[in-house]
This record gives structure tokens, C-alpha cells and sequence, in this order.
């Protein structure tokens, strides 16, 4: 009988919830956004009195029903906002399939931003990585500077194999640049004079053993490079250098001369 009661008193609570919030003007509608759950915040959505706001700050909040981001991406009310669009694909809790729609709709910086969100599960993260590095052959260089220096390490990487100066200049500051993307691109086709000269200079790269010795192997590397940092290797390591069969007679010279100022055989 206790029990019978207690679900009788539920269910008034719950048809009182849904009245209350039917007939909730904006101020209240703020309250129930943070305080309500399931059927409830369902129901706010059929108010009038619902706006943007509403529902912006609604999506804050995690642990939200999966119902809910479904009524919010297929409602018309609201389908032409881009701040619930953001919201939407950001928001941790978004169903798979409906962040995957939603994110092609993004544009570009919305994206990086959204890459950098703590919470945001790694397939949305590696789905707006995918939609940035698809669009990067048509963004204007201004825009490849800015993403160069904010992106992902993923997304920093493929602006690095494009190989444009400016760009790759920017790429070599980026925290989240990986040292193996560097001298893959130092060994790639797409590096050149001047890139590997910004590469050589930078501080951060310079004085990598890897990176140096990737400089020393490349044919197109400029010999004032081989002439900077030739010295202080060991002549085991002079004598892989005169194994490389690309360097140029310029660059293999620079290397005997400094094998035989160590004592070394050429």
C-alpha cells in the first residue's frame, strides 16, 4: 500500500514538474535548465518562452539524456542557430552519429577549438581533425599561419608536408609539434633550402641529435649548415655521413675535412 502511494505521489510530483514547466516564463525556465532532468527538460522544450539561451546554457550541463540532443538536432525551432549547432557537436554526451553531422557544419576555428576541449571523446576530436586537414589546401594563408601555430599535433603536422615557408616557420613554434614529424619532413620531398635553413636555426630543433643528423643526410641542405654542425660529432658518426650516397661533393668534403681534423681516416 506504501508503495502503491509513493508511486501515486511520483506521479503528481512528475505531472506538476511538467505543468510548471509548460507555463514557465524565461527566469524560471533558467532555474529548471540546471535543476531538471529526463521528461522535464523534454517538455521545456515545447515553452514558449524557450530561447537560445536557454539551451545553451542547458548544454553546460553533462550527463544530459540522449533524447534530448536527439529533439534539440532534428527540432526546426532552432536549426539555424550556429552557437546550439557548437554546442551541440562539443558536447560530450552527443550521440555519435549527430556530433558527425554536425561538425562538417563547423567552421575552422570552431573546430581547433573544439579539438582542445578536455572532454570531448577522441572520435569527435579525430572527426573535426579529419574536416580541418580536408579544408587546408582551400584556407588562405593568413588562416594557415593561425592554424599552424594553434593546431593539434595531427593538424600541424599535415600543414608542416605542405612545405610553405611562412607556414612551416610557424609549424616549428607549435608546442604540440612531435619531433618525428620533423625529420619526416626534413627527409620528405617537400623540404627544401630554406625550410631546412628554418629548421637548422630553430632553437628548439637544432640541438636534437636526430634532427641534426636528418639535416647532415639531406643533399639539400645548405653546407654553411654542415659547416655549423659537423663539429662535435663523433668520426664513427662522420664516417656514416660519408656512406650517404646523396650528399653532394660539396657536402661529403666539409665531412672528410672534419674526419681528418679529428685524426680520423676518410
Amino acid at each position: 500500500m506504501n508503495q502503491s502511494a509513493n508511486f501515486a505521489d511520483s506521479d503528481q510530483k512528475l505531472s506538476h514538474d511538467l505543468q510548471r514547466v509548460l507555463l514557465a516564463d524565461k527566469d524560471e525556465l533558467f532555474e529548471i535548465m540546471q535543476e531538471s532532468d529526463g521528461e522535464v527538460l523534454l517538455a521545456a522544450l515545447r515553452n514558449r518562452s524557450l530561447d537560445e539561451n536557454h539551451l545553451l546554457a542547458l548544454l553546460k550541463r553533462r550527463g544530459l539524456p540522449g533524447e534530448l540532443f536527439t529533439a534539440l538536432y532534428n527540432g526546426r525551432r532552432f536549426g539555424d542557430s550556429y552557437p546550439l549547432r557548437f554546442a551541440l557537436a562539443s558536447h560530450p554526451d552527443t550521440p555519435v552519429h549527430i556530433a558527425g553531422n554536425l561538425l562538417p557544419q563547423l567552421n575552422i576555428f570552431d573546430l581547433i577549438k573544439l579539438c582542445f576541449i578536455p572532454a570531448v571523446p577522441p572520435d569527435q576530436r579525430l572527426c573535426a581533425e579529419r574536416i580541418i586537414i580536408q579544408r587546408l589546401p582551400a584556407q588562405p594563408l593568413g588562416n594557415k599561419l593561425t592554424l599552424a601555430r594553434r593546431g593539434t599535433a595531427t593538424i600541424v603536422e599535415a600543414l608542416l608536408r605542405e612545405g610553405l615557408p611562412p607556414v612551416v616557420e610557424a609549424c616549428l613554434d607549435n608546442p604540440h609539434l612531435k619531433e618525428g614529424a620533423v625529420h619526416q619532413f626534413i627527409t620528405s620531398a617537400a623540404s627544401h633550402a630554406e625550410t631546412i635553413s628554418m629548421i637548422a636555426r630553430n632553437g628548439r630543433w637544432k640541438n636534437k641529435p636526430n634532427i641534426r643528423l636528418a639535416l647532415l643526410k639531406n643533399p639539400r641542405t645548405p653546407v654553411i649548415w654542415f659547416t655549423l654542425l659537423l663539429p662535435g660529432l663523433p668520426p664513427g658518426t662522420l664516417r656514416e655521413l660519408l656512406s650517404v650516397p646523396r650528399l653532394t661533393g660539396a657536402q661529403k668534403e666539409l665531412v672528410r675535412q672534419a674526419l681528418s681534423s679529428r685524426g680520423g681516416r676518410a
